[in-house]
């Protein structure tokens, strides 16, 4: 889970790379605010795999295989539905996201280009999602991590032929994007019927006419859905302020927040892992199993927090001077890089912990915390040191991260989890 996880922020660590050669940092920008967009958009409905594991893997542990074929069935159902309806929106979503993300206009001209093919993606990513969290919940991990390799090997290829050798700018980059998504897919589908077909198992129509099991993954998906989007509310705002101190501070920012995104996906493989192997000791009723799985992940995810804290520490400076050759965006990133080598340690719990909850389906749990940890702790302390500039925003993007660990662990150590099963 690890390996697969870390191949799609390598991916954004290309797309920095790539841009942050060219000639301006205005096309690094833009597509910084078209990630921004679409982590709204597509991570916004991330419940279509956390959502989709957690149930699967109860499933799974309960030996309910019709069960766990159905809620393939729904899970997909439920991604089309939304990307039609997205692609249906997409002009008064962009409209709504540039009003509300002001940047330069040359910036948001190539931020809206961007947007403009990338959402083209949306049913591929959506599916996508439903798939993965579908294999996770079966405990089966290298699919995911094969569709996740090919998907972001092509876009890669793709990035370095259009950008490079084509002369394409944010268009190449968006393009790549989305062919990569839809190969992704494909290949997704196809062990997905394999399975189904070894183990005699059909998609059926009653799967999805069945509306009480509809309204119960509804439900749980509504909780993640909150939670996700205060996650993204959260990164979306430090962006959004980065922007209105400056072109060179969004820039520097976004090469920073790649280490943070690669550190979180590395260290979102165990809470994954753990969502999966919570999910299938809650099936099985298995307490044991469960203690254990927790213990073991939590250990290891401390060991790699403190690893990615020392890589920071005595390899930052190189590896930003590896994805930007602009001396500026350099200077701006080299100066709030000790916010970044302290991060690992502040969230590596959080992370964890979403997948312990996940699995268990203690979804309500962590959207209350979640938005506990926004609107009482990010917003305040963002709100009391705007005098300190971008300083500010990294000392509130920090105190996020620690107050959604505490409150978690408040609700673990509370005994809600064991209690309950």
């Amino acid at each position: 889970m690890i390996l697969s996880n870390i191949s799609t922020p390598l991916l954004g660590l290309v797309d920095t790379a790539v841009l942050g050669h060219l000639s301006s940092a205005q096309f690094l920008a833009a597509v910084a605010l078209g990630g921004i967009i679409f982590s709204f958009i597509f991570w916004g409905f991330g419940f279509l795999r956390m959502g989709t594991t957690g149930l699967t893997a109860q499933a799974f542990g309960q030996d309910d295989r019709q069960e766990v074929a159905a809620l393939l069935t729904r899970a997909l159902s439920l991604a089309l539905i939304i990307s039609v309806a997205l692609l249906l929106l997409r002009r008064p979503i962009a409209w709504l996201s540039f009003s509300l993300l002001q940047s330069d206009v040359i910036v948001e001209q190539f931020a809206l280009q961007y947007f403009e093919i990338r959402i083209m993606s949306a049913p591929a990513t959506l599916c996508s999602y439903a798939l993965m969290g579908w294999f996770l919940g079966r405990q089966n991990v290298k699919v995911p991590l094969l569709v996740v390799l090919i998907t972001n090997f092509i876009n890669i290829v793709l990035d370095l032929l259009f950008v490079y050798y084509l002369k394409m700018q944010v268009d190449g980059v968006a393009l790549a994007t989305v062919i990569a998504e839809y190969i992704g897919l494909a290949v997704g589908l196809i062990f997905a019927l394999r399975i189904l077909r070894k183990n005699t198992l059909l998609w059926r129509w009653c799967d999805l006419s069945d509306m009480s099991q509809f309204k119960a993954m509804l439900m749980i998906n509504s909780h993640i859905f909150v939670r996700t989007w205060c996650v993204i509310f959260a990164f979306a705002f430090f962006a959004a302020q980065a922007a209105k101190m400056g072109t060179v501070i969004l820039a520097a920012n976004t090469v920073l927040l790649n280490f943070q995104t690669f550190m979180a996906y590395a260290l979102d493989g165990f809470a994954h892992a753990i969502e999966a192997l919570v999910g299938k000791a809650v099936g099985a009723k298995n307490r044991l199993m469960l203690k254990q799985a927790i213990l073991t992940a939590g250990l290891w995810s401390l060991v790699i927090s403190i690893i990615f804290s020392v890589i920071y520490l005595y390899f930052g400076r190189v590896m930003i001077n590896m994805l930007t050759t602009l001396s500026q965006v350099r200077e701006v990133a080299y100066s709030y890089l000790p916010w970044l080598i302290i991060m690992p340690l502040v969230s590596f719990v959080c992370y964890l912990l979403d997948g312990v909850f996940i699995g268990a389906m203690l979804t309500k749990q962590m959207r209350d915390t979640m938005l506990f940890s926004l609107f009482c702790v990010f917003l305040p302390v963002w709100h009391y040191t705007q005098n300190l500039g971008n300083t500010g925003l990294w000392l509130a993007m920090t105190m996020f991260m620690l107050a959604r660990s505490l409150s978690m662990l408040i609700v673990v150590n509370n005994k809600e989890l064991l209690e309950k099963y």
